[in-house]
C-alpha cells in the first residue's frame, strides 16, 4: 500500500526591513489602514469609539469554519498574477478546499490602497455571483485571503478547452455575471474596472462568479464617475482609454468584449484565429477609441445575439 505524499506547509516570506510597508505595520505584526486592522487572528474593523470588532464570516455564507492559517495545508499553486499567488489549500481537519490568495506586502502605496479596498469589498460581499471571501489574515509580511474555491477555473480555462461557447450557454454565463455586476454597482457602489475572462470563475455546478477586486474603486459621488486609469487595457471601454470620466457602464463594455471573445474563440480585435497575439498596444488603443466596436458575425450567430452584443 502506497503512502500518500505529505502536503507542503504554507510558507510566506518576510519582506526586507527597508520595505515601504513600515508606516502601516506595527511591531507585533499587524496591518492597519484607517478603520481596518488585520493580523494573524483575522480581520477587525475599528469603530468611532476605538473599539475593535472582529469580523466573522457572514451567517448567510455556506461555510462557517473558524480557523487560522496553521489549519490550512497547501495542495498546489493554481494562479499567479501581479497582485500575488493563488494556492489551492485544504483545511486539515474538515477537509474543505479553499483558494488562498497570498499578497506580499513589499508594495507601493497605491497598490496597498487597492488591497485595502479589496479586503473591505470581499468581507462585505454577500452575493451568489461574487466569489466568497471567508477569512483574511496578515502574517509574516503577507496578507492572505481565504476564498471560495471555484473548481473549474476561469473562463480562460473554459475557452482553452472548448474553443468556443455556444449561445445558450453564453446566455447563462452572461446572466450570472450581470447579476453580480448589478449587486456591485447598485448595492456596493463599486466599479470593478477589470472584468476579463480570468476574473470570471466557474465551478462544477455551472455557477459563474466575479472575483479580484484589487483594482476596484468606490464610486466617489452620486454620479458614480471616475477618471483613473486602472485595469487591463485589452477590455477597457473607449471612455477609459481616452482618459474621460466613466461610470459603471464601463464594466458592461468589458463584459461585452468577454462574451464576444467566448463566442468567436479569440480576442475580438484580432483579425483571424491565426493571429492570436492580437494588435500591438498602440494599435489596440487606437482601434478601441477610434473605430466602431467589434460585432458578432451575422452569418454565424442569431439576430438576437448580434443585437445583444451591439447594445454595449
Amino acid at each position: 500500500m502506497k503512502t500518500k505524499k505529505p502536503l507542503k506547509e504554507l510558507k510566506l516570506s518576510v519582506p526586507a526591513q527597508d520595505s515601504p510597508i513600515s508606516s502601516f505595520l506595527t511591531a507585533s505584526g499587524t496591518f492597519f489602514d484607517g478603520d481596518l486592522l488585520l493580523n494573524q487572528k483575522g480581520l477587525r474593523l475599528i469603530s468611532d469609539e476605538n473599539e475593535s470588532i472582529l469580523v466573522q464570516p457572514s451567517e448567510t455564507k455556506e461555510i462557517d469554519l473558524q480557523f487560522s492559517l496553521e489549519d490550512l495545508e497547501t495542495i498546489k499553486v493554481i494562479g499567479k498574477g501581479s497582485g500575488g499567488v493563488v494556492q489551492l489549500v485544504r483545511h486539515k481537519w474538515a477537509g474543505t478546499l479553499f483558494a488562498l490568495k497570498v499578497i506580499q506586502m513589499n508594495i507601493q502605496e497605491d497598490i496597498r490602497k487597492q488591497i485595502v479596498q479589496e479586503l473591505k469589498i470581499n468581507q462585505a460581499s454577500q452575493c451568489p455571483h461574487v466569489v466568497v471571501c471567508y477569512h483574511s489574515f496578515y502574517h509574516n509580511g503577507a496578507i492572505s485571503l481565504v476564498l471560495e474555491y471555484m473548481d473549474r477555473g476561469s473562463l480562460v480555462d473554459v475557452i482553452r478547452q472548448v474553443k468556443t461557447i455556444l449561445e445558450p450557454y453564453l446566455a447563462v454565463v452572461c446572466k450570472q455575471v450581470l447579476q453580480g455586476l448589478v449587486y456591485l454597482h447598485h448595492e456596493k457602489h463599486v466599479i470593478h474596472r477589470d472584468i476579463k475572462p480570468s476574473n470570471l470563475l466557474v465551478n462544477h455546478n455551472g455557477e459563474v462568479k466575479i472575483t479580484d477586486f484589487g483594482v476596484s474603486a468606490m464610486m466617489a459621488n452620486s454620479m458614480g464617475q471616475r477618471d483613473t486609469f486602472v485595469g487591463t487595457y485589452n477590455y477597457m471601454a473607449p471612455e477609459r482609454i481616452s482618459g474621460s470620466t466613466y461610470d459603471n457602464k464601463s464594466d458592461i463594455w468589458s463584459l461585452g468584449m468577454v462574451i464576444l471573445e467566448c463566442a468567436i474563440g479569440r480576442f475580438p480585435y484580432t483579425k483571424s484565429e491565426d493571429q492570436q497575439s492580437g494588435p500591438s498596444f498602440y494599435e489596440l488603443l487606437q482601434a478601441i477609441v477610434g473605430s466602431p466596436p467589434p460585432s458578432a458575425p451575422p452569418d454565424q450567430f442569431s439576430p438576437e445575439f448580434c443585437s445583444f452584443v451591439s447594445a454595449w
